[in-house]
């Protein structure tokens, strides 16, 4: 990620330093004291042919309900994708314009974006903005308070956090998860990558039917550390009334059991990992799977409402629970607080977006919590959405239809994990998560290689053609989120793989079951839930379509040793 600072000059300069942070501001008059805006744009991140960057706009003007934004580049750049505003180009000009979520701008408000683009030559900062047709002209220069720094220097924040803990650092192998991996015919290809570990019970803080507890883990991870650093994955997942709307997942603890949640599950945590004795661990827990998100898209009002939802969003118990989490895990300083935000087949549209970025904000506000107890955020935890569709773009259209149209998009402003997970981020800064905030992307399962991996776009016949031809994801329907048939293992985990990016990382540990395929009692807490049984026709929250599943599935985070096979003959990378 990068670190800038920018200030506002007397001059009103421009700052360009080797950062690749430019600020603008524009006067009203020639000899008015107030700008009348803002402009904050940023280079992320440049690779020599292509680049990404970040925009702020503050209006420092009249409240606006629109707004957009115009530059002119003097290079060759060309913008090829954007996120948070819908950026065009014409020659030179450029013109960013708000998207329906983020259009209006109070005096003193600001809008975030971000977009991609190629260049050849010189990649030189705009030298002039201007909003709603006001000019900001500015002049060229460097602040002289910027104080020098070494940029081998990690970044840090005050609590002694590194800017990203997985930078430099090994990430814990599972000894459990490394022995079913190993037991399977080839296996022992995967065995030594690093997953998650998953506390979905009060039960698992000691350990589950001899299997190691929390604190087995823990000393574990200081056996395997040595003298450098080392990465421990948590998963918190037991809240009240868990995942409202997929029985499979659901959870031992009632609706109204937040108590319980705080006394037997959260705080023996905290004290454990508050042990002294692990205070040379980075600890990243993943707060929460699948919970929040469903207060916006299945509660009433909406064709997926589920009565399970609407409880949970009547007694407000999601909120408390993962603001308590994050308020006691982020007293803890060597812990690394990642809160679950979905994955883009489920919250990419423009009614999901915005209004689920809000609510992770509001959960973080709660309890005592403070947004500073985020570190970050996690995307595509134990789902399946493609990384990246690299055979077609949101942009595109065949025949005069966009991409957007077709069957398998429908409307969604992304197309894969990446582009909504640098997104997502933004959208948050913009809502006043630090600037620094990083991003983890789950790769455990969402390779789609094998076989039937297309190797070019589709045919243009017409756009469900092209789309459906050029795909990676091989899912009937992407709301389909059950032990998928076809799936494959995705990137190895890996630090910093793209602007924004933490980490790939593999949180929900390959060939662990999703859900049984058929009711099967259990003292777990989880139900049989349809979407896990591949004679199923749907609902609407996968558009009334097949479920995708695989057969003979065992409950939810059991070994399920047919689809790791095929996850490892789907693999992309393939495995060698």
């Amino acid at each position: 990620m990068t670190r800038t600072r920018t200030a506002m000059l007397a001059a009103l300069t421009l700052v360009a330093g080797a950062s690749g942070t430019a600020l603008a501001a524009q006067s009203a008059s020639a000899g008015a004291a107030a700008a009348a805006c803002t402009v904050d744009y940023q280079v992320q991140n440049d690779w020599g042919s292509g680049f990404t960057a970040a925009v702020t706009v503050t209006n420092n003007g009249a409240a606006t309900s629109s707004w957009s934004l115009g530059w002119t580049y003097v290079g060759s750049q060309k913008v090829t994708n954007s996120w948070n505003a819908k950026v065009s180009q014409s020659g030179a000009a450029v013109t960013a314009t708000n998207e329906s979520y983020n259009g209006t701008l109070a005096t003193g408000g600001s809008a975030s974006f971000g977009f991609q683009g190629t260049y050849s030559g010189s990649n030189a900062i705009p030298a002039t903005f201007t909003l709603n047709g006001v000019t900001c002209n500015v002049d060229g220069g460097t602040d002289p308070t910027d104080p020098p720094t070494d940029p081998t220097d990690p970044p840090t924040d005050p609590s002694g956090r590194v800017d990203n803990p997985y930078e430099g650092a090994k990430v814990y192998v599972n000894p459990e998860w490394s022995a079913n991996a190993a037991a399977e015919p080839g296996g022992d290809r995967i065995a030594d990558e690093p997953t998650g570990v998953w506390l979905d019970r009060i039960a698992a803080i000691e350990g589950v039917n001899g299997g190691m507890g929390l604190r087995d883990h823990l000393d574990a991870a200081l056996e395997q550390k040595g003298s450098g650093e080392m990465v421990v994955q948590l998963v918190i997942y037991n809240l009240p009334g868990r995942d409202c709307s997929a029985l499979a997942s659901n959870g031992e603890l009632g609706p109204t059991e937040i108590d319980r949640y705080k006394t037997e599950y959260i705080d023996p945590i905290a004290e454990i990992l508050g042990d002294s004795k692990y205070a040379d661990l980075r600890i990243v827990t993943t707060v929460e799977i699948d919970s929040l998100p469903n207060l916006v898209t299945n509660v009433s009002g909406r064709p997926t409402v589920t009565e399970n939802c609407d409880v949970m969003k009547a007694n407000g118990n999601y909120q408390k629970g993962v603001g308590y989490a994050l308020n006691k895990l982020g007293d803890i300083g060597n812990v690394y607080n990642y809160v679950d935000a979905g994955h883009h087949g489920w919250l990419g549209w423009d009614s999901n977006f915005g209004p689920s970025a809000e609510m992770f904000k509001t959960a973080a506000t709660t309890e005592g919590a403070t947004l500073d107890d985020v570190h970050g955020f996690i995307v595509n935890t134990a789902n399946y959405s493609a990384l990246k569709e690299e055979n077609f773009k949101i942009t595109d259209s065949v025949n005069g239809t966009s991409v957007r149209q077709s069957d398998w998009v429908d409307w969604n402003q992304y197309t894969d994990e990446l582009s909504y997970a640098q997104a997502m981020r933004d959208k948050l800064v913009s809502l006043g998560f630090d600037q620094n905030l990083g991003m983890l992307i789950d790769t455990s399962r969402n390779g789609w290689g094998g076989a039937d991996r297309p190797t070019g776009p589709g045919a243009t016949t017409d756009v469900n053609t092209y789309v459906d031809g050029g795909r990676y994801d091989r899912r009937i329907h992407p709301g389909n989120w059950c032990n998928q048939s076809g799936a494959g293992l995705g990137e190895r985990p890996q630090a910093n793989p793209e602007p924004g990016i933490d980490a790939y990382v593999w949180m929900k540990p390959p060939g662990e079951s999703d859900g049984a395929s058929k009711e099967i009692p259990n003292d777990e807490g989880k139900g049989f839930d349809r979407m896990c049984d591949p004679t199923y026709t749907g609902n609407e929250r996968n558009g009334n379509s097949m479920s995708g599943a695989l057969p003979d599935a065992p409950l939810s985070g059991k070994w399920f040793s047919a689809q790791f096979q095929e996850l490892m003959k789907n693999a992309y990378p393939p495995l060698s």
